[in-house]
């Protein structure tokens, strides 16, 4: 859906946290916004379980996660949130995976990963959850797929991803899992591939153009979308250093090939580290870190109808490093880091009306 512009949005302000947080893992079940773990102002990963009552907007502290982590994924499995992977409070991956029942209160350990890995991307189908890639305890990146089957508790390989990485992008669309970007140690990863999911086979498609840190993707009208994020010099240019971009590059998924749009249809501001969404009808890209002194709390957005940027409500907290989630008719934006870690927890939505 379609909107007129940049009055069509507003911003929801939730009470706060009860715990600030940063790189904290975030669900939405049954009118419910679950924040879990994440690392608090000593720099540690939490056991910390909260969750929010959309109805009547309070929060309240579930049983502990059994293992404290920061990073992690989590899937929605019925009444069930499944925790994947993630750092433990040795700074080390994690392979322990656990189950929140909803219904009960209570967490319960399931089958392991095969591996211990941070920075595994996962996506539910059909009741299974695949999980991609991730960084072991040698720091080395990996290439495996797995793939969740709750019924009978336990992981299955698949064929592995051609580029090992970690903190990639995925998106699910039909009955491919797209797997963008990511990183290699310190290096931003440009591959572009997609899993086949009724195939069980990869296809490599174009690179992204350019290599950077910390950008911001997101999928909308059979468009995959890659913006912003921190430029890194050739390997061959000495003299070079990281800097923040407004690039922006768009892949079109019926054609197979990217485009660099022009600078007219660059990002308003340069940032990196920043939430991406699709809201209205527009890729939204939310606060992050620029060229200022501090974290960012402008917000544009792309209207993919018009083909231009347009400047939204700035945020009520400007943040980086957040958690984000879209839920319903909101793009929630959750922690990260104001001057510290942030109990902010605000949401990007449409006005009444709209």
């Amino acid at each position: 859906m379609a909107t007129g512009g940049g009055r069509d949005f507003a911003w929801q302000v939730f009470p706060p946290m009860p715990t600030c947080r940063v790189y904290g893992t975030v669900a939405y079940q049954d009118g419910h916004l679950l924040v879990l773990g994440g690392c608090g102002r000593a720099g540690l990963p939490l056991d910390t379980a909260e969750t929010l009552d959309m109805a009547s907007h309070t929060w309240l502290t579930l049983a502990p996660l059994p293992t404290a982590r920061a990073g992690a994924a989590a899937v929605v499995l019925g009444k069930q949130v499944l925790v994947v992977g993630g750092v433990d409070e040795g700074q080390s991956p994690v392979a322990a995976v656990e189950a929140f029942l909803a219904d009960e209160g209570r967490w319960e350990r399931r089958a392991t990963l095969p591996q211990a890995a941070m920075g595994v991307a996962t996506v539910e189908r059909d009741g299974m959850v695949y999980a991609l890639g991730g960084m072991g305890p040698d720091t080395a990146p990996q290439a495996q797929v797995r793939v969740y089957e709750p019924r009978r508790d336990c992981w299955l390989s698949l064929p592995s991803m051609p580029t090992p990485c970690y903190g990639a992008s995925t998106f699910l669309h039909g009955n491919k899992i797209y797997v963008l970007g990511g990183r290699q140690g310190k290096l931003p990863v440009t591959a572009f591939e997609a899993f086949d999911l009724e195939a069980c086979t990869w296809t490599r498609h174009p690179s992204l153009p350019s290599r950077r840190a910390f950008a911001g993707c997101a999928m909308a009208e059979g468009n995959v979308f890659s913006l912003g994020g921190l430029q890194q010099p050739g390997p061959h240019n000495f003299y070079s250093r990281p800097h923040f971009v407004n690039t922006v590059e768009m892949f079109d998924l019926e054609h197979g090939s990217w485009t660099k749009l022009p600078r007219s249809l660059r990002m308003r501001d340069k940032r990196a580290d920043f939430v991406v969404g699709s809201l209205g009808g527009h890729i939204m890209a939310i606060g992050g870190l620029g060229n200022q002194p501090c974290p960012l709390g402008s917000v544009e957005g792309f209207s993919l109808a018009r083909r231009r940027w347009e400047a939204l409500p700035a945020m009520p907290t400007a943040r980086c490093s957040c958690s984000s989630l879209q839920a319903g008719p909101w793009l929630f934006v959750i922690g990260g880091v104001a001057q510290g870690p942030s109990q902010a927890v605000e949401a990007l939505c449409l006005r009444d009306g709209v």
